[in-house]
């Protein structure tokens, strides 16, 4: 599979950018998570007592975990997709078809995103804390907009790469086909 990425300019910074926050929030958050749950574990069966906060935290990077994995799998092009008559189309009519899926999908991420710091900002108008951390619960969910939000901007830069390029791309980076399958699959 070919990968192609913007090289310059204000789209390939925006690129590099989202990469960089993706993969520092996936990273940060998997290895929080461990530390934490190791944590709790040895906490339970070395000193016979849980910690109650453990429980909370992972909820927070589940959290993080979930809506930067979003973004990420927008940027692979991993999401699932229904390809067997999008297939058989002709090339000029799938680019057609990429080029309005990434679009509707961007204004989906974007609505989803607006909805999202509506919900948050009634959650922080009730003043709602959790039990444990005594944090306030929208910081749960503050990574859902900004998940939802890279998503949206991946989805309009794959709009941008399609309308930019003669070939059809299901992200900035990867080729619509199927390439070499068995590269894919890592055993």
């Amino acid at each position: 599979m070919e990968r192609l990425r913007y090289s310059s300019g204000v789209l390939g910074f925006v690129d590099r950018q989202i990469s960089r926050l993706e993969g520092l929030m996936l990273a940060v958050s998997v290895l929080l998570m461990a530390v934490n749950t190791i944590v709790g574990v040895v906490s339970r069966f070395v000193f016979d007592h849980s910690l109650v906060f453990t429980e909370e935290l992972n909820s927070i990077f589940i959290v993080m975990v979930t809506f930067a994995g979003i973004s990420y799998a927008a940027r692979h092009g991993r999401h699932i997709r229904m390809s067997a008559i999008f297939d058989t189309f002709p090339d000029w009519l799938r680019k057609g078809f990429m080029i309005g899926i990434a679009t509707l999908t961007a204004a989906m991420m974007f609505f989803l995103c607006y909805y999202a710091v509506m919900y948050i900002s009634n959650i922080y108008s009730k003043g709602r804390i959790m039990p444990a951390l005594g944090i306030s619960v929208y910081w749960m969910y503050i990574w859902v907009p900004v998940g939802l939000f890279m998503t949206g901007v991946q989805y309009v830069l794959t709009v941008i790469q399609n309308l930019r390029q003669k070939d059809i791309y299901l992200s900035t980076e990867v080729l619509d086909g199927y390439g070499d399958i068995d590269a894919d699959i890592e055993v």
